[in-house]
């Protein structure tokens, strides 16, 4: 532990790629729910043609072109385009419904539970995510994330990477920016918190997007923390 992270007493995790891997989910799940009805496509297309809404659908947020709303609500927005995009047209209002809380059931990364449990001895752990809280601890009792709080957006009500995002977060935990570290495996995301102070830690997921990613594969700058698991977190910060 150096200097920088001798004086972290929170750990705030993005959660969507990060700590679970929303792309591999999200296809399984929708398989199982559309292919008994006759309906097969390309499910992880599906997941990503999903994914690929979301940055845009919360930049009509950040930019102030609409008021704040919660993930969930953009994440059922965003599934009516996907789904007429891939001609998917029959669904019940109760079976769309079931399909946008895929994300409230995501599978963690191997490392992420044994990792947290470990960070969790000696740190405080909590969220730093765009995704609401009803999601948040949905997944986390899926998932058996050990989280100690839940922050992010909603408690902000601004979507990261905006400053309030990450500063919402500190003055909750009632900690200096120094005190907590942000942990991502988004480069934009912890520049995003570096902005505000907090210290940095990148924990790398090159198949996030699948075996193609091109984006994020690695560290692109001098984080607090390089990483390639939540394991490997611990055992850099002494856990």
């Amino acid at each position: 532990m150096n200097c920088t992270t001798s004086v972290v007493e929170a750990l705030l995790f993005d959660v969507f790629g990060t700590v679970v891997d929303w792309r591999e989910s999200v296809s399984r799940q929708a398989k199982t729910l559309l292919e008994p009805r006759g309906i097969a496509v390309d499910w992880r297309g599906f997941a990503d043609a999903w994914r690929g809404k979301y940055q845009p659908a919360m930049e009509q947020v950040r930019s102030g072109r609409r008021d704040f709303v919660r993930l969930d609500v953009l994440h059922r927005e965003s599934l009516m385009d996907v789904l007429q995009e891939f001609g998917i047209t029959d669904l019940t209002e109760p079976e769309i419904d079931h399909l946008n809380r895929a994300w409230h059931q995501l599978d963690p990364w191997p490392d992420s539970v044994p990792g947290l449990m470990r960070l969790k001895s000696q740190f405080i752990l909590g969220t730093m995510s765009n995704g609401n809280v009803a999601l948040l601890v949905n997944m986390a009792k899926y998932a058996e994330l050990p989280w100690d709080v839940i922050l992010g957006a909603e408690p902000a009500q601004a979507y990261k990477p905006l400053p309030e995002t990450y500063k919402t977060a500190v003055d909750w935990l009632g900690l200096t920016p120094g005190q907590v570290m942000m942990c991502s495996a988004h480069n934009s995301d912890l520049l995003a918190a570096r902005a505000c102070g907090l210290a940095t830690a990148f924990i790398a997921r090159p198949t996030e997007y699948g075996l193609h990613q091109d984006r994020d594969c690695k560290a692109e700058h001098a984080f607090d923390v390089v990483t390639e698991s939540v394991l490997g977190l611990a055992h850099q910060l002494g856990c």
